[in-house]
């Protein structure tokens, strides 16, 4: 027995390390599959590829939610997030138009109340305005349907009174902070959940990043399918955002609307 052990005791442990890494890879794969409350998170791996997410495509999916499209074309779902208004607004719809991109503006109550033209603007320009809710809470804490409720519908409302449509359902959640019971809530309303796959730190208007600094990011980082998350309160994205498109087209992406995306969200997704 003894020798036998000592013949065989490399390949022994040899399996086991493989069975303990099989088990390791499972449970990874099945945390990746389930929605856990907190705040959306990427991890870049491969330039020029998709990052991980905190929750898998086929997790996501579930509840009609999003954070990337398909991995086999050079396709662009471009997105503004907008609490307030910075002067920006105007200089970044002249640009779209210029350009001929169509793009998803997620705004809070308070925009619409400040802002009817600029939101006017947007609809009549054919951009879709989605919706980030009346308050910009965390809404992973509000698990009363009713207030949930009540915080998406109150901005549909506002937009409805602007623009005399209805608004289509796009959500995104404050701050990228969500639950399970988020996103089923969010289903239930009609809505599609849209989180991202390429942002970067741009909201401080104290510490702007520079022209270059976002260029690295934002081409260094682009992706087939990427759901880019800009912030339309950066005077660096109004400034930078010619030349990005022009960049992002040279590097041959062309841009598609959100309701493209979920047309495509039953065909083979990009496997994180």
């Amino acid at each position: 027995m003894g020798k036998f052990l000592k013949q065989n005791g490399r390949l022994l442990l040899a399996c086991a390390a493989v069975v303990g890494f099989c088990a390791s890879l499972s449970l990874l794969f099945s945390a990746r599959n389930m929605i856990q409350t907190g705040s959306w998170g990427l991890s870049f791996q491969t330039k020029g590829q998709a990052p991980i997410g905190t929750a898998s495509s086929a997790a996501l999916e579930k509840y009609d939610a999003v954070y990337v499209g398909q991995s086999d074309e050079k396709v662009i779902y471009l997105t503004f997030d907008a609490g307030y208004e910075n002067g920006c607004m105007s200089q970044i719809l002249d640009t779209l138009k210029a350009h001929n991109v169509k793009a998803c503006f997620f705004l809070v109550g308070n925009y619409f109340e400040q802002n009817p033209e600029l939101v006017k603007r947007m609809a009549d320009e054919g951009h879709l305005v989605g919706n980030h809710t009346e308050h910009h809470y965390d809404m992973s804490r509000i698990a009363d349907e009713a207030t949930f409720t009540q915080e998406l519908q109150s901005v549909e409302r506002r937009y409805e009174q602007i623009t005399g449509r209805k608004m289509e359902k796009y959500y995104r959640p404050p701050q990228g902070v969500y639950s399970e019971e988020n996103l089923k809530m969010a289903q239930k309303l009609g809505y599609r959940t849209v989180f991202w796959s390429l942002a970067y730190v741009d909201w401080y208007q104290d510490k702007q990043p520079t022209a270059d600094e976002a260029y690295e990011k934002l081409l260094g980082r682009i992706h087939p399918g990427a759901i880019v998350l800009l912030h339309s309160t950066s005077t660096t994205n109004a400034a930078i955002l010619d030349t990005l498109l022009s960049r992002w087209e040279d590097m041959g992406y062309r841009f598609a609307e959100l309701p493209e995306l979920f047309e495509n969200e039953n065909a083979p997704q990009t496997p994180f």
